[in-house]
């Protein structure tokens, strides 16, 4: 994903999300949440993820995945753009999308990716 327009497009795909404003920006959210959004730095993007996972993604794949002061005690992270495994980024947004979903919606969609 290199820009906020690719991370939108993606996360609309995702069952039942729709762009409704999150901080007075747009972002797509499922269930009245949001689970991406433009973030504050430039060249990334917020994604929410549980602490534990958040912890690995951080240690196992720095050049990708960061936080700033401001979301070291946030359940979310930065992605930079451009990044090399993309399936990954894409998987780390799914289970963010599953994780505000309700019962319903990911019992149609299935496992937690």
């Amino acid at each position: 994903m290199n820009d906020w327009a690719e991370v939108v497009a993606f996360a609309l795909t995702l069952p039942d999300t729709y762009m409704d404003p999150f901080y007075g920006t747009p972002c797509p959210k499922v269930n009245k949440k949001a689970f991406v959004s433009p973030g504050g730095e430039a060249g990334s993007f917020h994604v929410m993820s549980p602490h534990e996972e958040k912890a690995i993604l951080l240690e196992t794949d720095p050049d990708t995945f960061w936080q700033t002061p401001h979301y070291a005690n946030w359940p979310g992270l930065l992605v930079r753009y451009g990044a090399t495994d993309a399936e990954r980024v894409r998987d780390v947004i799914r289970r963010a999308w599953w994780d505000r979903a309700t019962k319903t919606q990911r019992n149609g969609y299935g496992a937690r990716p």
